[in-house]
């Protein structure tokens, strides 16, 4: 299924990718500089620490020119609203969904799943029944997520459980994880489908 026309601009979804991209890269020279410090003698602590404060203000102004850019849009606006009204759901995720998966809210949650490459494979041949995985589909999005969903098996009201069900019932850390991803995909899918905000009853 073909996603439906959109009355925005290719250098506008562009502008976005391009600015999460950067956004990304600042907050790993971050980290980077960050832990330079803790192996780096004092003496040199002062021009190290400086660095991540200019990082700091410059992620100020990306995040600025973000916003803007969504907000001269209505039809974004609106979705990125949608988006964050579901719990667990960020800026950055939101706005990566809306650059990188124009898709969301037209396939089924497993085409949805596939693209973004957190849909389980097999490695099944006649009576053997091989360990499941995930491979290929949209790396920025996928990468998001994860980081996104970190956060969320803390307090999700939804995530949490299933992820700490399934951790009890044996199932590998990442495993439960990337079932967790694909459950928060499913229901932003649902949503931007039906065009509906977050509801607690949604599963």
């Amino acid at each position: 299924m073909k996603p439906r026309l959109s009355s925005i601009k290719p250098e506008k979804l562009r502008a976005i990718s391009d600015l999460l991209v950067v956004r990304s890269q600042c907050l790993e020279m971050s980290t980077m500089q960050k832990n330079r410090l803790k192996r780096m003698p004092k003496s040199v602590h002062k021009p190290i620490q400086a660095i991540p404060k200019a990082i700091k203000k410059e992620l100020e102004s990306i995040d600025k020119a973000l916003d803007k850019l969504i907000n001269s849009i209505a039809e974004w606006r609106q979705k990125r609203d949608l988006l964050l009204s579901a719990k667990g759901v960020g800026n950055v995720l939101a706005y990566t969904l809306m650059s990188e998966l124009p898709e969301l809210g037209q396939l089924n949650r497993k085409e949805i799943a596939a693209l973004v490459g957190i849909a389980p494979m097999n490695r099944d041949s006649g009576s053997f029944q091989g360990k499941r995985y995930i491979r290929g589909g949209r790396h920025r999005v996928r990468t998001v997520l994860f980081v996104s969903m970190m956060s969320a098996i803390q307090c999700h009201p939804k995530l949490k459980p299933m992820y700490e069900r399934m951790v009890t019932a044996g199932k590998p850390k990442k495993v439960a994880l990337i079932a967790c991803m694909r459950k928060q995909l499913t229901i932003l899918n649902t949503m931007v489908k039906n065009n509906t905000y977050w509801d607690e009853k949604m599963a």
